[in-house]
């Protein structure tokens, strides 16, 4: 339903014309156009050019006569409709006025053209219409609210349609937000953090490349450990060369076989005293006192007895040379181990601050590697020690070494694998800016693989997939029972044209003209032409069996109001309920077709109600005052009887430039010309001062105190008279009011014949002095003059 026409501009007498400021009810509440709609407006108002704004809506065209012209008409439910895009609506319209009679009966304005044929169903294939009728039914109804069939279940798979599109369009969307998020989306975003991840331009498109790396199957992110040496690396700065370091000298196998030699060697055993050779103990004793006494005391320091020169020479004996020199090599032997077993302790502490973070964890593999097995090295050196001290202690008794654990080779390869270290980071030095890369690349790609868990991708991946093929076969159910309806809708089409009679319209205008309007004389015929084997119809306006020439006014504006009512059931109109827009129908009608065209509107329109939205626009009081009565009404399936709602406007021009206003309550409800022109004098009498607002008041006094005059004496004095004399009468015994009255009425009515009145300025006071004259006299029938006054909406003082 069509609500308001929001604005117009450069648009014949419509200029800059807003419906919201000036269309109001006196509430101050905005008036919208309802059901039926009626206009009142003179001639020249803009009723015209406001069904030119309806006809163009129908058309999707306006005449290239306006210059730069702009509207906006507002649809209840649908987008604004401009010129600019005249087919963005959905309604079907009809509009009768001027433009619609110059191009579909040329013959008015053209006697050697034509009438438009149009066609309406035959009734003479009584299967085809069934056949109609059974597509129609399966088709079912197809009213905005109450749609039946084929399109009650379009318009559910539609909204099926709609819901698995939102539902696959809000899962991608989620999805679609996550990865933009952690590809460009902020500080926490991998675009954001390229010294950890690479690339300042990662965006989207990159994102998915890694997504699929990471789903591959040959993929392995890198581990915890990994990713924190990866992290570390990035941190890096080129370093120094690492010099070589010093092998170690291991001589543990040496040791061995010196010890073997000396723990075995044999010391002869002549001369020796036999108690210190049984015990070893008390040899060690008389060996360490022998050192404490000689060349040093004569007697014993423990018993204090006298060394004899036999004693000693039996000790010199006992320890003689071989045995010193067995001893001594065992002293230097035991200092050369202890030595070792020293340097042993802090041979192997690398620098790790000289590598890079890389090799740290390898760096401390080897240094445990070491301490594990200096401790193996020097257990053996200790095992060497603890020998050498046996033998030391009991020069006489050699025996056979117990050869120790040698794992010098193991300590060797630590060297070995250090010095391999070395020289790969000083070789990382050459590539650390690859492996930077590399590092980033593989940080990136775990971050990607953590990503992707947290938000559980693959899952929603699959319901996406599962939702878009729901998506998928509801679209296609939907094309699918879209296409079938179009083929059913152009099927009935087919066998409609199968069925089309122009024949038909023709006589449904003749039945029109005659039923209605009583012209049996003047009809409509079609005639067939023959034109390159392609049949062709047009209609002819036949009077008494002959081709009609000459029509009146009054036939002309008959015949195409009885062709635009029976045009409303063409065979692209029946049954589409248009909103339909009639412009003035009764030009130059008498009162009995007047009634005649209300008739016409009221049974084949409104009560028959194949309308959506009625409007109709007049000039005339008398057809405002019947279009009163255009009521009626509609009672849905299963619904109370409801009313048509109706509007009254008022279309009002003021100079060049027209409004449209709601209808004032005394027009709409009370008045009849006769109403409308006491209005007016009434007005002319009332007004203190003129301004721009009411000085056509005193423009039309003229006519109107004429005709007013004319009707109220013609009633009063219903004979003969002349028109002064009936003023001389209603004036009785002052003759100056009558001559004044009758002055102003012809004077400042007519121009013809006083050229120079129409160069001259109204005299306002001439007009206002008359104005109270025939007021001051009305009110002599105080009872008529009240009720005139009530008409006008004027409220008595008690």
């Amino acid at each position: 339903m069509i609500t308001k026409f929001k604005s117009i501009k450069n648009l014949a007498v419509f200029q800059n014309f807003e419906w919201d400021k000036t269309v109001k009810e006196k509430n101050g509440s905005v008036k919208e156009f309802k059901d039926i709609n009626i206009f009142y407006g003179r001639n020249y108002s803009g009723k015209t050019t406001l069904s030119r704004i309806l006809r163009a809506l129908e058309l999707n065209k306006i005449s290239d006569k306006y210059i730069n012209p702009e509207f906006t008409v507002s649809i209840n439910g649908e987008s604004d409709v401009t010129i600019e895009n005249l087919n963005g609506h959905s309604k079907k319209i009809r509009v009768f006025n001027e433009d619609f009679v110059r191009e579909n009966l040329k013959f008015i304005v053209d006697p050697d053209a034509s009438i438009e044929p149009f066609a309406i169903l035959g009734d003479d294939n009584n299967k085809i219409e069934e056949e109609i009728k059974a597509i129609e039914s399966e088709l079912g109804k197809n009213e905005e609210g109450i749609e039946t069939g084929l399109y009650k279940i379009l318009i559910e798979t539609e909204e099926k349609y709609d819901n698995e599109k939102q539902y696959h369009s809000k899962a991608q969307k989620q999805l679609d937000n996550q990865l933009s998020s952690k590809a460009t989306g902020g500080k926490s975003s991998i675009k954001y953090n390229s010294p950890k991840f690479g690339n300042q331009n990662y965006n989207i498109r990159e994102l998915s490349k890694d997504i699929n790396v990471v789903l591959k199957d040959g993929y392995k992110a890198i581990t915890n450990k990994e990713q924190n040496e990866l992290e570390k690396l990035l941190d890096e700065k080129t370093l120094k060369p690492i010099p070589e370091s010093t092998k170690i000298d291991l001589k543990l196998s040496g040791f061995t076989e010196e010890t073997k030699e000396l723990v075995k060697r044999p010391v002869s055993e002549s001369g020796k005293i036999d108690e210190l050779v049984k015990d070893a103990m008390l040899n060690k004793w008389a060996k360490e006192g022998r050192a404490l006494h000689k060349n040093k005391r004569d007697k014993c320091g423990f018993c204090g007895n006298d060394i004899s020169e036999s004693r000693w020479e039996s000790l010199e004996k006992h320890f003689d040379k071989e045995s010193e020199k067995l001893e001594k090599s065992i002293d230097e032997l035991i200092e050369k181990v202890k030595t070792e077993k020293q340097s042993i302790k802090g041979a192997f502490k690398p620098a790790k601050n000289l590598f890079y973070s890389n090799f740290h964890s390898e760096i401390d593999s080897l240094i445990e590697s070491f301490s594990e097995n200096s401790k193996v090295y020097i257990s053996s050196l200790d095992n060497i020690l603890r020998q050498l001290q046996k033998r030391k202690n009991d020069l006489i008794h050699p025996f056979s070494a117990d050869i120790p654990t040698n794992n010098s080779e193991k300590i060797l390869s630590i060297w070995e694998d250090y010095e391999d270290l070395r020289i790969k980071s000083n070789e990382f030095s050459d590539s650390l800016s690859d492996k930077k890369k590399e590092a980033q690349n593989n940080l990136r790609l775990r971050e990607v693989s953590d990503f992707l868990l947290t938000i559980k991708y693959t899952n929603q991946k699959d319901e996406i997939k599962i939702l878009a093929k729901k998506e998928k076969k509801a679209k296609a159910d939907k094309e699918s029972l879209t296409k079938s309806i179009e083929q059913k809708e152009e099927a009935i089409e087919s066998k409609k044209r199968e069925l089309n009679d122009e024949e038909k319209g023709a006589k449904k205008v003749n039945e029109y003209l005659n039923d209605f309007f009583g012209h049996a004389s003047l009809s409509l015929h079609a005639i067939e032409d023959k034109l390159d084997e392609q049949k062709q119809i047009r209609f002819q306006v036949i009077r008494d069996g002959k081709e009609a020439h000459h029509l009146s006014e009054g036939e002309c504006s008959l015949l195409a109001f009885c062709y635009f009512m029976a045009k409303l059931e063409d065979i692209d109109t029946k049954g589409s309920k248009p909103i339909i827009w009639i412009d003035d129908p009764i030009s130059s009608l008498d009162g009995n077709h007047i009634f005649f065209i209300f008739s016409l509107l009221k049974s084949e329109i409104v009560d028959k109600n194949i309308f959506e939205q009625l409007f109709i626009s007049t000039h005339n009081l008398d057809f405002l005052k019947y279009l009163k009565r255009l009521t009626g009404g509609i009672k849905p399936p299963n619904s109370k009887f409801q009313e048509y709602q109706r509007a009254f406007f008022l279309i009002n021009r003021h100079e060049k430039v027209a409004q449209i206003l709601a209808m004032p309550k005394y027009l709409k409800e009370y008045i009849t010309e006769f109403n409308f022109l006491f209005e007016q004098v009434y007005k002319c009498a009332e007004i203190e001062s003129v301004d721009d607002t009411n000085y056509t008041v005193f423009y039309n006094f003229g006519n109107n105190a004429r005709k007013f005059l004319e009707i109220y004496l013609y009633y009063k004095y219903p004979d003969a008279s002349k028109d002064i004399e009936k003023l001389k009468k209603f004036f009785a015994t002052d003759s100056v009011p009558a001559i004044l009255t009758d002055r102003v009425n012809n004077e400042y009515s007519h121009l013809c014949g006083i050229f120079e009145r129409g160069a001259t300025p109204v005299e306002v006071p001439e007009m206002k002095k008359t104005a109270n004259l025939i007021i001051e006299k009305l009110k002599a029938d105080e009872d008529q003059y009240n009720s005139l006054l009530k008409s006008i909406g004027v409220e008595l003082e008690n």
